[in-house]
């Protein structure tokens, strides 16, 4: 039923409404195909919104090149899988994702606020979708609103009854048969609030009165099994060449494949985190290469992880990836001899258990946490949830860009301990590469080599586990100054893997001892000696 709903809330940005059938059409294949390859439980691949405004941006109203569109997203995102490039999606920072997650949680949530009300013609932009919702309340229905809330109600209640099941202790038999009944039911929750608002919008419909907003007809029949179409012809009987559709796409074969996996991933992390398991992003990203290639093969267009369908997995309580096939069977089924039953869902009804599944993934208490543990992770966080509302795919890459800028930062300016043992110690609290060995030769320069005298310094390397190659020019630099100024610089605490590469890089006046200690016994009895 919530795979009805995906044609409404996303497919009529693709296809201007003509081809709503489109968006079934790839809302089935990456059931089947996740159920094999997929690694999160709860994840569902499908049509989105965001990836249909993105598919509308690049191919307009022309959905047979979104079917090519698929194929070649498929096989780019499949070819990152092989090549092992999931690693890449290590730098989505969990700020990223939850300013991610809340954001998106906000942006659904108030999007069917229009079809609690019962209004039409509001923009899917954010903003614009605020602004008109509110301008257009007066032209609310009525039915439309009593039902949806109905529907919230009872769905929250039920909610909450599954959450406070109660003791089983000192009942009788009839009891804890009750009691795993009201179980059940909260659990089915919501399928029994859609069939039930769709009875009732059946019988007042039956008797005449159109008070409830419904589903309505989308075209029947499953799509036949064939290749992509690899040319195309326009109104005046020219034919464009494949060459040719893939220049028009431009920068949107690199854009979509890209948001695509950026997110799925999001999304798998984001439930993987709330549900306590682990996600492979090289299997995610071959599950959704698959399902997009495959999906080309039945006239889809291009498909990602749903964040309103996974949430609604994720409150429902599936269990497996193998949730998707039921899922995927209902929409064959639906396209094959169901339209008609699914023609009265109220999109009230719809609405609520949409808004009831995303509600719980509004994390403030996550912002609370960052502020007592690390304030400078709002920062992404922020970005991130901020810029979403504007574009989604603008607040990840952002929340991205925010995060490797911070982490730049901390390795371009490690923490460095420096004491005074009559030798200046300094201690590298963590790695040492190219973009930290500026600082370090500063902090030498004006703490050491710039005094009056100028002091010897030992340098303790034990949390050193990597050395590259301009931090062994920079070395060679200031052994060299060191020497000028006849005082030393020391190295302790090396660990093996970095003392091979000091040894070969044959520095001339290397020292080192295995211990601080060693250290400043052997300036102390050099000056001595001295």
């Amino acid at each position: 039923m919530l795979s009805i709903r995906n044609v409404y809330s996303s497919q009529q940005t693709l296809c201007s409404g003509r081809f709503s059938q489109y968006g079934l059409y790839s809302a089935f294949m990456g059931g089947f195909i996740y159920t094999l390859l997929g690694t999160s439980k709860d994840v569902t691949l499908g049509p989105t919104a965001i990836m249909s405004l993105l598919c509308f941006s690049v191919v307009g109203g022309q959905p047979h090149r979104a079917v090519l569109l698929s194929l070649l997203c498929g096989v780019i995102q499949a070819g990152m899988a092989l090549l092992r490039l999931g690693f890449l999606l290590d730098f989505i920072s969990y700020p990223v994702i939850k300013g991610f997650t809340c954001a998106a949680a906000v942006t659904i949530g108030f999007g069917q606020v229009k079809n609690i009300l019962g209004i039409r013609d509001v923009p899917h932009q954010f903003f614009l979708e605020v602004y008109y919702t509110f301008h257009k309340i007066p032209e609310a229905r009525v039915g439309d609103v009593v039902l949806g809330l109905v529907c919230l109600a009872l769905l929250i209640a039920l909610m909450f009854i599954k959450s406070h099941p109660g003791s089983d202790h000192g009942s009788s038999v009839y009891s804890r048969f009750a009691r795993k009944l009201v179980w059940a039911v909260a659990t089915m929750r919501n399928a029994l609030v859609v069939v039930a608002a769709t009875l009732v919008a059946f019988s007042w419909d039956a008797f005449g009165h159109h008070v409830f907003t419904i589903t309505g007809h989308t075209t029947q029949g499953l799509p036949p099994f064939s290749p992509p179409p690899t040319s195309d012809t326009t109104s005046n009987g020219t034919v464009v060449s494949f060459r040719e559709i893939v220049e028009d796409f431009g920068g949107g074969l690199a854009v979509i494949p890209l948001m695509g996996l950026l997110e799925s991933i999001a999304i798998a992390k984001a439930f993987a985190s709330q549900n306590s398991y682990r996600i492979d992003a090289n299997q995610e990203l071959l599950a959704i290469g698959v399902t997009n290639i495959m999906g080309s093969f039945v006239s889809a267009y291009p498909v990602t992880g749903s964040f309103g369908r996974t949430a609604v997995n994720s409150q429902t309580g599936v269990c497996t990836p193998a949730g998707g096939i039921v899922t995927s069977v209902i929409v064959l089924l639906s396209l094959a001899f169901l339209m008609p039953a699914f023609y009265y869902i109220p999109k009230a009804s719809l609405a609520a258990v949409i808004i009831c599944a995303v509600a719980p993934m509004v994390d403030y208490r996550v912002v609370m946490k960052m502020w007592k543990i690390r304030r400078l992770d709002l920062l992404p966080f922020g970005v991130t949830f901020l810029l979403s509302f504007w574009e989604v795919q603008y607040g990840i890459i952002s929340g991205v860009a925010v995060s490797g800028a911070l982490l730049l930062y901390a390795m371009a300016r490690p923490k460095m301990k420096v004491s005074d043992h009559g030798v200046l110690v300094i201690e590298l609290s963590s790695g040492l590469s190219f973009p930290a060995v500026e600082h370090l030769s500063h902090i030498i320069h004006t703490q050491a080599l710039q005094t009056c005298p100028p002091r010897s310094v030992v340098l303790d390397c034990h949390h050193v586990s990597i050395i590259d190659y301009t931090v062994i020019s920079e070395l060679t630099d200031l052994l060299r100054q060191f020497k000028l100024r006849k005082v030393k610089l020391m190295f302790s605490g090396l660990q093996p893997a970095v003392l091979k590469v000091l040894l070969a890089a044959d520095l001339q006046g290397f020292r080192y001892t295995d211990s601080v200690e060693e250290a400043l016994q052997t300036e102390s009895a050099s000056l001595f000696g001295d």
